[in-house]
């Protein structure tokens, strides 16, 4: 879902409103948690009302593991999930040949939120994770310096 409204920018703005919708902060972390299986086959019928029984194609396999591991989808509901197999469906159309398939999967793509643009539309920002807090130094008292130096 896009949002109503000028896309977000990293330029100051000055209003003194404060904005409707805030970004989203998701940590910069490969998702590994549960998803939908991928199908194996997709059916389709042709024009003469046939169904035929078609393998994934290896493109769209590819596609599916590369979106299903994206930050972001920590954010995902079953729906969410549904949505993008039923994406994962019109790539595989688009892949094999399907020209009117193409210019769905742009817009279903924007919509999960695939490219940089797409998450910025949506107000979903990536923030990298410390791996360790950083350990700060331990700072002598300068008092004692000081008392050297002017007795020196």
């Amino acid at each position: 879902m896009v949002m109503r409204g000028t896309k977000p920018s990293d330029r100051p703005t000055v209003t003194r409103h404060k904005p409707t919708i805030d970004w989203v902060d998701v940590d910069n972390i490969p998702y590994s948690g549960p998803r939908p299986e991928l199908p194996e086959t997709r059916e389709v019928i042709n024009k003469a009302g046939d169904l035929t029984v078609f393998p994934m194609p290896e493109q769209t396999v590819e596609w599916w593991q590369t979106v299903t591991t994206m930050p972001h989808c920590v954010l995902w509901s079953p729906s969410d999930w549904a949505f993008c197999l039923d994406t994962a469906l019109v790539h595989a159309q688009a892949v094999t040949g399907v020209i009117s398939a193409m210019s769905e999967l742009r817009q279903r793509e924007k919509i999960i939120g695939t490219t940089v643009d797409a998450r910025r539309d949506l107000r979903i920002r990536y923030i990298d994770v410390e791996d360790e807090p950083v350990e700060l130094a331990i700072v002598n008292d300068i008092d004692e310096r000081r008392k050297r130096l002017l007795d020196a």
